[in-house]
């Protein structure tokens, strides 16, 4: 965190009986001889303006955050080998939805959607699965590879590859990333938001091939939980709605 400091002036007042009617004169610390306040006058006059305007930032405004490095939000990442968290997905429409998801690193995920939506989304076997619960056709597929989130799921992260990080900024006091994959980056972008102290993503949001957004909004991330792999298994969850 940057701060400003101030050190005390060394100028103070004192007051001493002499010709002048107002009595006051202005002394600098150390012994300096007095003058009169009409000699300081034009001297304090810009003093004052500036020490007003050193406060007024000092204390009005928030002091600036730094920015996490690539290499901080890539250690962060690469240690989160799996979490669970409560979510709101604001989607390209405004239309909202909550429900929970479990990260399982490297390439699994699954996000259940709370009612009324009551979908399933899987991300395993290098493949990503929406479960519509009012469909009994099974789940429309499609590689995980050629979507976004990919990035965040892959076994190792490096952020400093190059043309990975298309953005690196600050927002609303977290720190942002925009990462594409360099060898596909029509496959649309992911910008995620980290706080910091401790570090923790907060939100992402994802930009598909089509220029369509998609939010997502966590809350606090549970770490290192332990989830069995069935839990992000196409086939298992297809057999368990359809039978097939």
């Amino acid at each position: 965190m940057r701060a400003i400091f101030f050190k005390e002036n060394s100028l103070e007042f004192s007051k001493t009986p002499g010709r002048h009617s107002a009595g006051l004169c202005f002394v600098k610390a150390g012994g300096v001889p007095k003058r009169s306040v009409s000699d300081y006058v034009r001297t304090m006059k810009p003093i004052r303006l500036a020490l007003t305007a050193a406060l007024v930032a000092a204390f009005a405004l928030p002091a600036a955050a730094e920015k996490l490095s690539m290499a901080e939000i890539s250690n962060y990442l690469n240690a989160l080998k799996s979490a669970q968290a409560d979510f709101e997905q604001i989607n390209s429409d405004g239309s909202r939805s909550t429900g929970t998801v479990f990260i399982k690193r490297p390439g699994r995920a699954r996000f259940e959607y709370d009612p009324p939506v009551e979908a399933l989304v899987l991300a395993g076997g290098q493949q990503v699965a929406v479960f519509d619960p009012k469909s009994n056709t099974g789940p429309s597929q499609y590689p995980l590879k050629r979507t976004p989130l990919n990035l965040i799921l892959a076994r190792k992260i490096n952020l400093a590859r190059a043309r990975m990080v298309v953005g690196h900024g600050e927002s609303g006091g977290m720190t942002t990333v925009t990462a594409q994959d360099p060898k596909h980056p029509e496959y649309g972008t992911i910008r995620l938001y980290f706080t910091q102290n401790p570090v923790a993503l907060r939100k992402w949001v994802i930009t598909d091939e089509a220029g369509d957004q998609t939010t997502v909004i966590l809350g606090d991330l549970d770490r290192n939980v332990s989830f069995g792999s069935a839990m992000f298994n196409i086939t298992i969850e297809s057999e368990k709605r359809y039978g097939r």
